[in-house]
């Protein structure tokens, strides 16, 4: 089975931790060195594209909630894509970290109380980064689908 970089560290760090005690720095010095290396987008395609999605749901609908996203994505891709919740929340939640969306608590139409979110600048510059990144995987498929 194959993880990502920072989940190959984490799993690797108490196997690696006693080769290091004779080091100058302490093991967790290294480590959040080490991880702070790694680059703050997505750290796998199914992940990179699932932003790419919420990303560009907002960037054309402006605010929404979560449920609204799951429902736009279901609809706009001809039911083609379905985003489960299980894996929309927690996505929301690391873009909110990254600072490429902005939330706040608002009634929804049927009198709810539901979380809204929103593009931010940062969201924008890395909706761009994403698109840039999608063509360039598709433009890679597409080649190799001509020669296979």
């Amino acid at each position: 089975m194959f993880l990502d970089l920072e989940t190959e560290m984490r799993v690797a760090a108490p196997r690696v931790a006693p080769a290091l005690k004779d080091h100058h720095l302490p093991y967790r010095v290294i480590y959040a060195k080490l991880l702070r290396g790694l680059p703050k987008m997505a750290k796998n395609d199914l992940q990179g594209a699932l932003d790419l999605l919420v990303l560009k749901t907002l960037a054309q609908t402006g605010r929404m909630h979560g449920y609204g996203i799951v429902l736009h994505i279901q609809r706009a891709s001809e039911e083609l894509l379905r985003v489960e919740e299980g894996s929309l929340y927690p996505a929301l939640h690391r873009m909110e970290q990254n600072r490429w969306v902005a939330s706040e608590w608002a009634t929804t139409e049927t009198n709810r109380k539901a979380k809204y979110y929103k593009l931010t600048t940062a969201g924008r510059k890395q909706l761009q980064e994403a698109e840039k990144n999608f063509e360039h995987l598709v433009k890679g498929v597409r080649a190799i689908l001509r020669y296979a």
